[in-house]
């Protein structure tokens, strides 16, 4: 390790070789379940020096962590316990380094953040649409090794729909050039898809050309109760009809959900939450005018109540009402995390499945562990549920973690199976999940996983252990 550790400083430099400091920033998962054990952490400042921090560490045998802003909530950008892993931090790569306003492109390096390539696209008259409660601290490579959704995925897509090219730093420190603003290109397999959404155990991303869009002429935001999970699907149908592309994020948050931020943060104003047992909160983005979309919402409203799958509802009347409404939606958890530690479950299921899932599931719950409180919101609009399990009001909430995590999990997920969805929509699969995943992926898709994984990184020295065990 010596030698290593020489190699590694001369490459970065010695004040980026964190050894013996504190390094629990880098080594404590975001909701602060898992504390690792770094080796040393290296951060290099470009493409040039994480390729040879790659190399040396593959020479020596020495396995790799890479990561962003440590946002992630699966333990997949974290080390393990062994104190073996070196964590490669990539927050100095935050260079943006062209941007194609004909192409409506933007090539930026893989630790900027992603707030500050919104308001890099703004500035210049153009919409990075990739939103995410962490925004303000999580980065674009973390984003695209996860394949992160979030609020606006409905219209834009996941960031894989995002991103057009990629450069990447291979297991063995060789450097992939596929920084390409091309939207076709049929030259053979799909590499930037293949390192996108693979949680770092196939590569390194260093920099990515990222898609462009118009700014919307105007946006208006609304916050409908809704009487059940039925009501919401109903209401997402009307305003897929009625509102076409320009709907561009449609969330369902639950009574629980919205009464832990009531508690949270009292000075947050929560409108209708005690109404029904469910909201809604829709945004349009319209071509045309603020009149324009706010006449379309006020259509879209009276029609839903009439079919009765509305009860109330408010219409944001400038732009800071809106940033309230949504600021509401993106504190759920930092609410739950405050309420205490929780069981959290990222799942996806067909919209249409959605109502009669969290009617089965909620009951199964509720029937097991009298008490537990639901904390189900999420992106309803692409079936991305946050469907998570708190317990009941004054108990211990690590004694019922250790008591019964293991029995929820198992229940929500034959719960997902049941209803052909996903046990993991946005979050990945990290190292928390890497046990689950084969009792509910297929078979032939995981073994091609772990052989795409066996030839790329032989060694099993890059994020090994997340996602799958090449031994399992």
């Amino acid at each position: 390790m010596v030698e290593v550790l020489a190699q590694l400083r001369q490459i970065c430099g010695d004040a980026h070789v964190l050894t013996d400091q504190d390094l629990s920033a880098f080594e404590r998962d975001w909701r602060g379940r898992a504390q690792g054990k770094a080796l040393f952490v290296v951060r290099p400042a470009s493409t040039t020096e994480v390729a040879a921090v790659v190399k040396a560490c593959a020479a020596a045998g020495v396995p790799m962590v890479p990561q962003g802003g440590n946002t992630g909530l699966v333990m997949g950008s974290t080390p393990d316990d062994s104190g073996r892993e070196v964590v490669l931090s990539l927050q100095r790569l935050n260079t943006v380094r062209a941007l194609d306003a004909a192409n409506a492109t933007l090539t930026v390096e893989a630790g900027c953040v992603l707030a500050h390539l919104q308001q890099v696209a703004d500035d210049v008259g153009f919409l990075f649409p990739l939103s995410l409660a962490s925004e303000g601290s999580c980065t674009i490579g973390g984003n695209l090794a996860s394949n992160a959704g979030g609020t606006q995925v409905l219209r834009y897509g996941n960031a894989r729909d995002l991103c057009l090219g990629l450069e990447v730093v291979t297991p063995q420190g060789e450097v992939w050039h596929g920084l390409s603003g091309l939207r076709k290109d049929n030259t053979g397999l799909d590499l930037r898809n293949l390192f996108i959404g693979s949680e770092g155990t196939l590569g390194v991303i260093t920099a990515a050309t990222l898609k462009l869009f118009p700014k919307p002429a105007a946006q208006r935001t609304a916050w409908a109760a809704v009487p059940s999970v039925q009501a919401a699907v109903d209401l997402l149908g009307l305003a897929q009809q009625q509102l076409g592309a320009g709907l561009t994020g449609f969330e369902m948050m639950g009574q629980v959900a919205l009464g832990l931020v009531v508690k949270h943060f009292a000075s947050m104003s929560v409108p209708l939450w005690q109404s029904t047992p469910y909201c809604v909160l829709l945004e349009l983005s319209d071509t045309d005018n603020e009149d324009h979309a706010h006449q379309q919402l006020e259509r879209l409203l009276e029609t839903a109540l009439e079919h009765g799958c509305v009860v109330d509802a408010v219409v944001a009347q400038n732009i800071a009402q809106s940033k309230a409404l949504w600021h509401v939606r993106e504190s759920i958890s930092m609410a739950q995390a405050a309420e205490g530690l929780n069981i959290k479950h990222d799942i996806a299921l067909p919209v249409s499945a959605i109502p009669a899932f969290v009617a089965h599931t909620d009951a199964l719950l509720a029937q097991q562990l009298p008490g537990v409180r639901m904390v189900n919101f999420g992106h309803l609009g692409d079936g991305n549920l946050h469907y998570n399990v708190q317990c009941p009001l004054n108990s211990d909430a690590a004694v019922f973690l250790q008591a019964h995590e293991a029995q929820v999990n198992h229940l929500v997920y034959e719960a997902v199976k049941a209803f052909e969805g996903s046990i993991s929509a946005e979050h990945g699969i990290g190292r928390l999940k890497a046990d689950t995943l084969p009792h509910y992926k297929d078979p032939v898709a995981l073994a091609l996983m772990r052989s795409i994984k066996q030839a790329l990184d032989p060694q099993n020295l890059m994020n090994s252990g997340r996602i799958f065990n090449l031994m399992k």
